[in-house]
């Protein structure tokens, strides 16, 4: 193993260093903006670290849910004052409640549909086996703005307009190809002689699945599950065209309607930035020991 010198560690230190305050620097000011007020928001210059930090945007997500906002109550906040609430501010929590429920279905019905489908692929032998996967995964080149149409008139046939239904079966043609792919390059590095040792004891194609090749495929069931999760969680442009209610319309369609009212509350917008945010930490803090081992499932063969 070839040993770092000096030069080359302090490099990949302060390059290391950069890259995370590139990345993480936008979410700590989402974090830091989502307790101040308005005012001190808006001031500049900005501030990171909030002079007198305030959990009344938090607190005013959850009031909403027991009052009528109005125009009159609403006009009590400006964003010199704070304590703006928008219109749509008691649809957030349904909306979140909506995105999680897509998204645990999709993830559901993902791993459903593609681990037998993978372990098909890597372990059984047919005719355009290898056209079958290349085809599949060429799906994704098509962006998804150029399926908005196909997609839309699919779901207009199935009379499923403004009902989460629509989301989960649009959700899983894009989500599905590409997990069927990690899963298949996965299989594929596990040894032929578990199967064939399995078939020998007299374990059926579906056993040898679930008792033997599935346990294995942990780390990359993870790193499906937390794609599906995220894709769906974040996915903006099909709920937008697909949900017209707040009994359908899922979490990003709610916050960016927070940007569309007649008067627009930073605080708050981040404050519900900060809340969906956390689902998705979650997951990943709770499956962080597969992430890193997950994503290069499959990379290496042999």
């Amino acid at each position: 193993m070839t040993l770092l010198t000096p030069g080359r560690r302090t490099f990949l230190f302060f390059g290391s260093l950069l890259f995370a305050l590139y990345v993480l620097a936008p979410i700590a000011w989402l974090v830091s903006s989502s307790i101040q007020s308005e005012a001190e928001i808006t001031s500049v210059p900005p501030h990171w670290i909030p002079d007198h930090p305030t959990l009344d945007n938090f607190a005013a997500i959850f009031k909403t849910q027991n009052e009528v906002v109005t125009y009159e109550n609403r006009k009590q906040g400006d964003t010199a004052t704070g304590g703006f609430i928008p219109s749509t501010a008691a649809n957030l929590l349904p909306s979140m409640l909506n995105s999680f429920l897509v998204a645990l279905a999709v993830v559901v019905f993902n791993i459903l549909v593609a681990v037998p489908a993978a372990y098909a692929l890597a372990k059984i032998r047919f005719i355009g086996r290898t056209s079958s996967i290349y085809f599949m995964l060429s799906t994704r080149v098509i962006p998804d703005i150029a399926l908005v149409v196909p997609f839309f008139l699919f779901v207009q046939k199935l009379g499923l307009m403004d009902n989460l239904w629509s989301l989960i079966i649009t959700y899983l043609a894009i989500t599905v190809p590409f997990s069927i792919f990690i899963l298949t390059g996965y299989f594929e590095s596990l040894p032929d002689e578990l199967d064939k040792a399995a078939r020998v004891d007299g374990c059926s194609r579906l056993q040898t699945l679930l008792l033997v090749y599935l346990p294995l495929a942990v780390p990359s069931l993870v790193a499906v599950v937390l794609f599906t999760f995220l894709t769906s969680w974040n996915e903006f442009l099909l709920a937008l065209m697909f949900t017209q209610t707040p009994a359908s319309q899922t979490m990003p369609i709610v916050v960016a309607s927070f940007t569309s009212d007649f008067n627009i509350s930073f605080s708050f917008i981040n404050a519900a930035g900060v809340m969906a945010i956390v689902p998705p930490v979650l997951i990943a803090i709770v499956f962080e020991r597969y992430i890193v081992s997950g994503l290069t499932a499959g990379a290496v063969k042999g």
